[in-house]
């Protein structure tokens, strides 16, 4: 066991704040409790009256602002209230009785906590506390449980860090006095996002990913070699699929080594026979714009077939000639210091940018209560910002604070429609612990069936989920390049990979709004809207500021081949970003769309910035198109970096006058030497109907309602405007086409199809369509496909 460890080095202890204000503070001789902010209460008991102070594996800051309360003591009981919560206590050791919590301002009986009574996982069917995300989904065919989140219907969840190890002034870590009581309160009612920002400011933000982690990642699971590699990458490139990441599986280092020695499984070395020269394989893919990634199980340790070996066995007071294993214990600091200078750095030195720590042996250490795969996490990711680069790790979920080691690998998942289903759902859910950058197998990793559709679907989940990153298992038939698939299939999914690379200046400013901002790239649509009404649509999620997603998670109806999902629009007007529908808010509607199309709906109002289709790479871009979606005034800044740790920044006011029909764009502001000096604007007005544009040339698109305007170059540090001819006004979503176009690819009897053209070409009210249509008695999808856009927008 590590009783006593010397200093971690500098770049490996992280920066707290971990003293509370005294005048937060209300204790006894057995109690304390620090009210951190009106709805945040710390609650400690502890047998021995010793507290703690210093910071934990999870909380690393108590300097919040004081927040006005009032006490009230008879004898050794105490009441406490703020405008937000009302706390009862006996003064005793805590109990259910003599310890509570109370939500005010929440119509619910049930938002009152009591200490240590468990929470009813539901109530008439609803959920009470929302659930949080869980460590892995190895294995996993469809759901699985998830560990709580801090956010409940009821109003009240808590945060349990009694058996988090305190951090010292050196960085390390240490077990606190058995009996020790340590919990957090989060009464925040349902202003959920509110309780987010609150659990970072307590936890510590969201990092910054570097812009390079948005775009789109290959791996796979296969005995690549430098050559079969380079020709995939140069295969992606002749074909215009763009990737910015490149990992590497565990078949870089030597896997078949001699069993006396061990089973491979870990592995420091380069295979020579499938590498012969590292450095220029990775200096090659950093020409061609990717960075790398490997994947290392390090349970093993260094055993001696390894290149490191002798200098790591001296480091660590093994004689190499004896071919003793060296085992792996991150506790010890002489072992941490080989594993890390001796070992990963050297590799790093070749070119490697980040590492994927695929850890799946428990929770044990040698010092008690400390996860390896926490302490991996934590140590990598401080590890890899030491030279003033951008810190990124990739690994499993390690508990509440795992936000702070992005990013999360979520495992091997089996190919099926039911693990695509539960996807999108616990990837939203895991903001509800502050978890935002999980990345998944897109396309799922092993057994299952080849299915072009499936594998499609999930491709364009991935394009809006925080990682788009394409894996597969060992296997010769299952891989994820485009060209396997169906001529369709194909072609959709190399414009969803392309797509992906042209959101990079969204998903970076989106990146920037979480790690500054407390808002995770993707919510569930609850945190927004009346959370009984949302919860009905759990796959749905907020894609950053502008954007809803409705995943589609189930097969096409093969007769009228469209997919279809349920889903929430809240309050206002949606902009379908694929067609260009305009869609009314307020209520549940069921979308349907083909192979081609995902349902993606823009704000009325909505900004987003594109990379021109040029160039798809992922730096700052020369090229840039702007997306305005009509019906109501816009802002957007978009936000650019120079990719360091302490970045460089410029920013780039973006505004839309929807009544007065113009969209102005900068001047850029900051440091404008980390964006081009000049830049070739476009301008695309979706959802309003057709109008035009002076000074400009410009082109209509009825297909998707859009209006595309060619700015030409302008100069960073001046501004531009686009005028449209006023007065704007939503589209009428030019309903009869887009139902012939509907109804045109259904498998269905063509007198059906006759009916339907004929019952909206007649032009009468939209109650009259509706009737005349399900007189028609038609296959159900696409009776509901039809309604779908006659009801789409009547206001």
């Amino acid at each position: 066991m590590c009783l006593i460890v010397p200093p971690l080095p500098p770049h490996l202890r992280p920066q707290t704040t971990p003293a509370t204000d005294p005048a937060a503070i209300v204790a006894g001789p057995n109690y304390r409790i620090s009210m951190l902010t009106p709805r945040l209460v710390r609650l400690e008991w502890s047998p021995i009256g010793q507290f703690t102070d210093a910071a934990t594996q999870v909380v690393w800051n108590r300097q919040f602002p004081a927040a006005d309360f009032t006490l009230t003591r008879d004898g050794d009981a105490l009441q406490i209230r703020t405008p937000f919560i009302q706390l009862d206590y006996d003064g005793l050791e805590f109990t259910a009785f003599g310890l509570t919590v109370r939500a005010l301002g929440v119509s619910n009986y049930r938002s009152l906590w009591r200490y240590g009574e468990p929470e009813k996982a539901e109530t008439f069917g609803i959920p009470n506390n929302l659930r949080g995300t869980a460590r892995t989904l190895d294995e996993a065919d469809g759901a699985v449980p998830l560990e709580p989140g801090l956010l409940s219907v009821n109003g009240i969840a808590t945060l349990d860090d009694s058996g988090s190890l305190t951090i010292d002034d050196g960085g390390w870590f240490s077990p606190r006095p058995d009996g020790t009581v340590d919990l957090y309160v989060f009464a925040y009612g349902r202003d959920f996002t509110a309780a987010i920002k609150d659990f970072y400011a307590l936890t510590g933000p969201q990092p910054l990913l570097p812009r390079y982690a948005l775009g789109n990642w290959w791996s796979r699971y296969h005995r690549y070699t430098e050559t079969e590699y380079k020709q995939v990458i140069t295969d992606f490139e002749n074909a215009n699929l763009p990737f910015s990441v490149g990992v590497l599986d565990m078949d870089w280092h030597l896997v078949d080594i001699d069993p006396s020695i061990g089973s491979g499984w870990t592995g420091y070395t380069w295979n020579p026979d499938f590498f012969p020269d590292p450095p220029a394989l990775l200096a090659w893919l950093h020409e061609h714009g990717l960075k790398v990634s490997l994947n290392v199980h390090p349970a093993d340790g260094i055993l001696r077939h390894e290149e490191a070996y002798e200098r790591v066995a001296e480091h660590v007071g093994i004689d190499p000639a004896s071919g003793a294993p060296v085992n792996f214990d991150l506790c010890n600091p002489t072992f941490r210091e080989a594993y890390f200078d001796l070992v990963h750095h050297p590799l790093e030195e070749q070119g490697v940018d980040f590492w994927w720590l695929d850890w799946q042996q428990g929770h044990w250490s040698t010092v008690p209560g400390l996860d390896p795969l926490w302490l991996l996490n934590h140590l990598h990711y401080l590890d890899s910002g030491r030279n003033g680069k951008r810190p990124l790790t990739f690994s499993r979920y390690a508990g509440p604070g795992s936000h702070r080691y992005p990013v999360g690998f979520s495992g091997d998942t089996v190919i099926s429609w039911a693990s695509l289903a539960f996807q999108p759902y616990f990837t939203a859910t895991a903001s509800n612990i502050g978890y935002g950058w999980w990345s998944h197998d897109i396309g799922g990793h092993m057994f299952g069936v080849k299915d072009d559709e499936l594998a499609t679907r999930w491709l364009q989940l991935g394009c809006f989920s925080p990682i788009n990153r394409l894996h597969s298992t060992l296997n010769p038939f299952n891989s994820k390049e485009p060209w396997r698939f169906n001529s369709v299939a194909e072609a959709v999914q190399g414009d969803t990979l392309r797509l992906r690379h042209r959101m990079v200046p969204y998903l970076h400013t989106m990146n920037e709004r979480a790690h500054s901002q407390g808002r995770p790239l993707v919510e569930p649509l609850y945190w927004g809207e009346p959370v009984i009404e949302a919860l009905g649509a759990k796959t749905s999620f907020r894609f950053g500021s502008e954007l809803l997603v409705a995943p589609i998670t189930s097969p096409a109806v093969r007769d009228v081949g469209v997919g279809s999902v349920e889903t929430r629009l809240p309050q206002g007007t949606w902009i379908d970003t694929y067609t260009g529908v305009v869609y009314d808010g307020g209520r549940n509607v069921t979308l349907h769309r083909g192979l081609e199309a995902y349902p993606v709906l823009a704000k009325a109002g909505g900004i987003v910035p594109l990379t021109g289709p040029g160039n798809l790479r992922v730096e700052n871009p020369e090229a840039l198109e702007i997306r305005v979606y009509a019906g109501a005034d816009g802002q957007f800044t978009l936000y650019e970096d120079d990719d360091a740790a302490d970045p460089r920044v410029a920013r780039t006011p973006i505004v839309f006058d929807w009544a007065a029909g113009k969209v102005s764009i900068g001047p850029a502001i900051g440091e404008l030497d980390v964006i081009p000096a000049v830049r070739d604007w476009t301008v695309t007005l979706v959802g309003a109907a057709q109008t035009t544009v002076a000074g400009h040339e410009s082109t209509w698109d009825p297909a998707t309602g859009s209006l595309t305007v060619a700015v030409g170059p302008v100069p960073a540090g001046e501004a531009v405007t686009v005028t449209f001819a006023v007065p704007l006004t939503l589209s009428d979503n030019d309903v009869a086409r887009r139902v012939y176009e509907l109804v045109d690819r259904a498998q269905v009897p063509f007198a059906a199809k006759q009916g339907v053209v004929a019952a909206v070409l007649a032009g009468r009210a939209t109650g009259a369509i509706t009737r005349d249509v399900l007189e028609l008695h038609l296959e159900p999808v696409l009776e509901a496909a039809v309604l779908e856009l006659v009801l789409a927008h009547l206001s």
